[in-house]
């Protein structure tokens, strides 16, 4: 079983890196359906082997400026509650409709991304507003409409980060490109600090409730492989386009959704 976390660790690291959430909706299966966990330890396991790398993956990044410090910390803090609430529903629910549901978000995700590959993205010389303050103390100003739409989005990532046991990043990525009109280097940039913020509290939750079932070898290798991946990753975001990595993140999205609604529906229909 360790010789496959050393390819399965370091290919979730070079999606991680390049493509900010691909690494934690990868993770899961390949816990699940690779590694032969089940789906309540795998969700945990896959927080932490995220979260951890999703620090280190966010270097590149921070030196290249693409994150967004504030308004990440932000997101995160706001999606703290989702996260609680989302960790306490997982438990009421059924392995395989578990992986289902996170099968059918994916698609959604997927189609969403793929819409946006296709329209015209930020460009050289267009206005960053994802760079602009969304409060400001001096003078008192509110850009009221983007600041709910950071407090609605951030909440519903929370949320489904706690119930699907995954960094956040499949929706984040998506949620800062088409809600919040960051372009897509800094969405995945700052969808590392969210990812890390969200899978910390996440993890948390699990542990208070006693659901932290850990494999802590499998994880520790997990980790490092995963991290070491990352960096590659991160210097492929450096060269790639934005409309090349949202059509990538799209067909990842897909070929995963695919393979975990195949799996897991004979389960569900026999349970």
């Amino acid at each position: 079983m360790m010789v496959l976390v050393l390819p399965l660790g370091l290919l979730i690291g070079l999606a991680l890196g390049a493509l900010g959430g691909g690494g934690s909706i990868l993770t899961v299966p390949a816990l699940v359906y690779v590694l032969g966990q089940d789906p309540a330890t795998a969700t945990t396991s896959s927080l932490l082997v995220v979260g951890a790398s999703s620090l280190i993956a966010l270097l590149p990044h921070r030196l290249a400026g693409r994150v967004r410090v504030g308004q990440g910390l932000a997101f995160g803090a706001l999606g703290a509650f989702g996260s609680v609430v989302g960790s306490t529903a997982s438990t009421r629910v059924s392995p395989g409709a578990l992986l289902l549901a996170f099968a059918g978000l994916m698609l959604v995700v997927a189609v969403l991304m793929l819409r946006r590959s296709g329209d015209r993205v930020h460009q050289a010389g267009e206005r960053d507003r994802s760079a602009e303050p969304i409060v400001r103390l001096r003078p008192l100003a509110c850009a009221c409409p983007r600041l709910l739409k950071l407090v609605t989005t951030a909440t519903a990532v929370g949320l489904l980060t706690g119930f699907f046991g995954v960094g956040g990043g499949f929706v984040l990525v998506p949620a800062l490109v088409l809600a919040l009109a960051f372009p897509m280097p800094v969405a995945v940039g700052t969808s590392l600090l969210v990812i890390a913020v969200n899978s910390a509290t996440a993890l948390s939750a699990r542990v208070f409730a006693g659901r932290a079932h850990i494999d802590w070898v499998l994880v520790a290798v997990f980790t490092a492989t995963t991290v070491a991946g990352s960096l590659v990753g991160g210097r492929v975001a450096q060269r790639a386009h934005p409309r090349q990595l949202s059509a990538a993140f799209a067909v990842l999205l897909v070929v995963v959704a695919l393979y975990t609604g195949v799996r897991s529906l004979p389960a569900l229909l026999g349970s």
